[in-house]
Parts: structure tokens; C-alpha cells; sequence
């Protein structure tokens, strides 16, 4: 496999090299289901489906685990706020993630583990811990990890432990907590109940009533379903520290590989500021889907490079329309001239029998804007196909197009898109479009025929105006969208 990715721990571009050959195994921290998903929550998952599509098409088995925490300081305060039932709050929220993640054409991962159904592994991975030396408990019925007692702590962000003022996320430090650490560096394993949370959110343990901490969960879930070393840890950029950090840290002190490669994605912006509720700039999966195809959503969405912000603002979500309108556009097309390519053909092309360019750009750490420009060269060469009335090319460049856009999530005649305006739907905006030019280019060919050149050029160009190119052939014109 010739697949290169970016490891953000070593800063360099690395060959993915199994563990085990013939496997792939990927780690995505998912979502904490403390509210509803926006599209800043997608991003990462969007990235690791073209990235698992394409490690696929090597013929390559995945094992791919997005975990849900649902439990967590923010999910106690915002149910307590509302009045939930805590565990009521986490579940409505993780079926509106499981909701958007469909919407979007994310394919379902191996495993979803939550952190409440791995209370007996964390509590494990706590007394290992200790064991080896790596962690303490204060008396008090909380565990902190041991940061000066593993050596490597700082080398996956590249930081000496005497330059960090703290090893916890904002949002999980209080008094309680911190009032038994060694060095404020130390980082929470275990939290002892509070009186003030629900008594069914803790769980007996060897140090007393209480609940992980929040990095606990990931390195237990990813050694229960992936083994002590796997290849891919997955998440976006802002989970390097301290989390992705404290995970390595607890890993490495229990004495397992853990990830072999650390692939992380960059944020969805707004006006150069990260998307969070806390900034009210969120975007919602929903309020977007209202505006355009979900399909438009996933193409701004997968047509930036993983390691790239995207900027979200008001001319994002038209402009990736009218992108999907056009690819949509050309499969209909060569459909109508060469019929459509069944689904099966479509996703079996391996790497080695996709244009190379494509191919190239993929393993290129998922180089999309590479990729992209292999697919309009090619929807390019099959206008002229189509134009020409040539079948077996027409054929071949849908075949080719579609199975490149399927890397991507975005077949139009997939079954996730086809039901949803894409090519080969019955889509009634697209036949009333259709209609409304076919009346055009029948008032431009009757001042042809008239030679009233003038206004032939500029039905013409009005129609180009909107977007619409008019293209003159043998059996007459046809159009596509620019």
C-alpha cells in the first residue's frame, strides 16, 4: 500500500504500515452527546470516511472505533440545567449525532463504545497504573496520573512538562478535584462523587464512589477493541493537548504500544474562529440541510484537505451546490447516452485501476483538491464523450468519475444521494430547471435558424449568466451547469 500520512507526532509524512498485515486499525474520538451536533462536530468524521473508503479500495479489512462520551462534567451541568435525567440528556444527543452522521453519508463505524459500558476496563487500567507506579490515589477517593513518572509525557505535542502551567481541560479542572494532586500537572483518573451530582452517575471502585476521569475512556475502549498497539489514532487538532497527550501517557505507563500514527484534522471556522457553542457561530447539520442537499454540506465539508481550516461563511454552502448541481449534472448525462454503471462496478475499482494522478493524490496524505482536479479532468473528457455521442466512453469516464467520487462519499447515484436530487433521481427541481432551458435553447435555435445572430448571442448569454452552458453539437445543443 502506497498510502502516506501525516503523523502529527513525529511532523512528517509516514507510510501506513499495519500492524497486522491486511488490517487496518483507526481510533476517531468521537463526540461528547452534551448538545446537538453542528458541522464543526462532522468534520473529523467526514475526513476518517474518506479515509477508510480509500484504505478499502487496497483491499484492506478496517476495524474502526468512534467512541461516544457519555458521561462528562458538561453533560452532569447542561442535564441539571434542563432538568434530565442525565443519561436521558446523553442519549437524545447521541442519537441526534448518529441522525447527522447518516444524513452526511458517514459510513457506521465497527464499534460506538460508550464510556459508561466501560467502567470495569477503566477501573482496570487505574489499578495497572498504580502497579507500575504511574498513578496515586489522595484518600479522598481520586486517582491522579503521575505525570514526572512516565518519561515520554509531552513527546505527542512536543512540550517539556516544566514549560505547562496544567494537564487538564479547562472545563475539568475544580477545586475538589485539584486539591489532592502532588503537582498540579498531574491529570484526574478517577473522580470521586460529588454531593452535588446524581447518585447514578458514579460507580463503586477500590478508591471509593465516583466516575473516570475524562482521557481514561479512550485508552481503555481503543486496548479493548483495537489491542495494546494499533495504526491510526484519529481526532480533531484541538484534542492534541491535553487529551490525546494524557492518553499516550496512560497507554505508554500501562505498558502497551497504542497508536502507531496520530492523524489529527483541523477546525471548521468562522470569521477565523474556531465553531463552538460557547461562541454562539454554530452551524447545525439540520438548519443547513434546510438550505441546500445534504450532499452540499458533505462536499464543503470533504473538498478541503483534513489538515486545512475551513472557513465557513455565507457563499460556502452555495458555492459547494452548485459543485455538487455539476457533478450531478455530468453522471445524468453520460446515464442518458451509455446507461448507468451499476453501483458494484463502481466501488470495485482498486487504487491501481483509478487514474493514476487520482491515485497519487490520495496517498499523498488524502490530497482532495488533487483528487478533485483528476475528477473535472475527467467530467471534462466525458462532455466530449457525451457530445459525441460516443457510448463506450461516455461509459467509461462515468464509471471512472462515480468511482471517484465514491472515495469521497459523494457518488450522485449511490444509494445515499440517489433518493435525494443526485443523478438518476426524480428530482422535480431538476426537471423544472430542465424545462426552462430546453425553452431557451428553443428561442436561441429559431433566431439561428432566423439569423438573428444578436439575439441568439444573447439568450446565450443569459443563460450563461445564470450558470447554464449551452454547448452546439450534431444532434443540437445541449446544456450543463458551469
Amino acid at each position: 500500500m502506497a498510502l502516506h500520512l501525516y503523523d502529527s507526532k513525529s511532523a512528517r509524512l509516514q507510510p501506513l504500515e499495519p500492524v497486522t498485515p491486511g488490517h487496518v486499525g483507526i481510533y476517531l474520538c468521537g463526540a461528547t452527546v452534551q448538545g446537538s451536533p453542528h458541522v464543526g462536530h462532522l468534520r473529523s468524521a467526514v475526513a476518517f470516511d474518506a479515509l477508510i473508503r480509500w484504505v478499502r479500495r487496497y483491499g484492506m479489512s478496517v476495524t474502526y472505533v468512534r467512541n461516544v462520551t457519555d458521561i462528562d462534567d458538561k453533560i452532569l451541568t447542561k442535564s441539571a440545567e434542563a432538568g434530565w435525567q442525565w443519561w436521558a440528556w446523553a442519549t437524545r444527543f447521541e442519537r441526534e449525532f448518529d441522525a447527522a452522521y447518516a444524513t452526511l453519508g458517514v459510513l457506521p463505524p465497527t464499534v460506538a463504545p460508550r464510556a459508561t459500558g466501560h467502567i470495569p476496563e477503566q477501573i482496570d487500567l487505574i489499578a495497572r497504573l498504580m502497579e507500575a507506579g504511574h498513578a496515586y490515589a489522595d484518600g479522598q477517593g481520586n486517582v491522579y496520573f503521575d505525570v514526572r513518572s512516565q518519561a515520554d509525557y509531552g513527546s505527542l505535542t512536543r512540550q517539556k512538562l516544566d514549560d505547562m502551567l496544567s494537564t487538564e481541560d479547562d472545563a475539568q479542572i475544580d477545586e475538589a478535584v485539584e486539591a489532592g494532586k502532588r503537582d498540579p500537572r498531574d491529570f484526574a483518573l478517577w473522580k470521586a462523587v460529588k454531593p452535588s451530582e446524581p447518585a447514578d452517575a458514579s460507580w463503586d471502585s477500590p478508591w471509593g464512589r465516583g466516575r473516570p476521569g475524562w482521557h481514561l475512556e479512550c485508552s481503555a475502549m481503543s486496548k479493548r477493541y483495537l489491542g495494546e498497539e494499533f495504526d491510526i489514532h484519529g481526532g480533531g487538532i484541538d484534542l492534541r493537548f491535553p487529551h490525546h497527550e494524557n492518553e499516550q501517557a496512560q497507554s505508554h505507563g500501562a505498558g502497551w504500544g497504542f497508536a502507531r500514527m496520530w492523524v489529527h484534522n483541523a477546525w471548521v471556522t468562522t470569521k477565523g474562529e474556531k465553531m463552538s457553542k460557547s461562541l454562539g457561530n454554530v452551524l447545525s447539520v439540520e438548519t443547513l440541510t434546510a438550505e441546500a442537499p445534504a450532499a452540499a454540506v458533505r462536499w464543503a465539508l470533504s473538498t478541503v484537505h483534513h489538515r486545512s481550516s475551513i472557513e465557513w461563511g455565507p457563499e460556502t454552502l452555495p458555492a459547494a451546490a452548485a459543485a455538487w448541481a455539476k457533478v450531478s449534472a455530468f453522471v445524468e448525462r453520460t446515464i442518458d447516452v451509455a446507461g448507468e454503471v451499476p453501483i458494484d462496478e463502481v466501488q470495485a475499482l482498486t487504487p491501481a485501476e483509478l487514474p493514476e494522478a487520482f491515485s497519487a493524490a490520495m496517498d499523498d496524505d488524502l490530497n482532495v483538491a488533487g483528487a478533485l482536479a483528476v475528477i473535472y479532468e475527467h467530467m471534462k473528457a466525458g462532455n466530449v464523450a457525451v457530445e459525441a455521442r460516443d457510448v463506450e466512453a461516455a461509459r467509461r469516464e462515468q464509471l471512472l468519475v462515480r468511482s471517484m467520487l465514491d472515495v469521497l462519499g459523494l457518488d450522485p447515484v449511490s444509494p445515499q444521494w440517489k433518493d435525494e436530487g443526485g443523478a438518476g433521481a426524480d428530482s422535480a427541481q431538476f426537471d423544472a430547471l430542465d424545462a426552462l432551458v430546453k425553452a431557451v435553447i428553443e428561442e436561441r435555435a429559431q433566431a439561428r435558424a432566423e439569423k438573428d445572430w444578436a439575439r441568439a448571442d444573447a439568450l446565450r448569454d443569459r443563460l450563461a449568466a445564470a450558470g447554464v452552458i449551452v454547448e452546439d453539437g450534431r444532434e443540437g445543443a445541449s446544456w450543463h451547469l458551469a
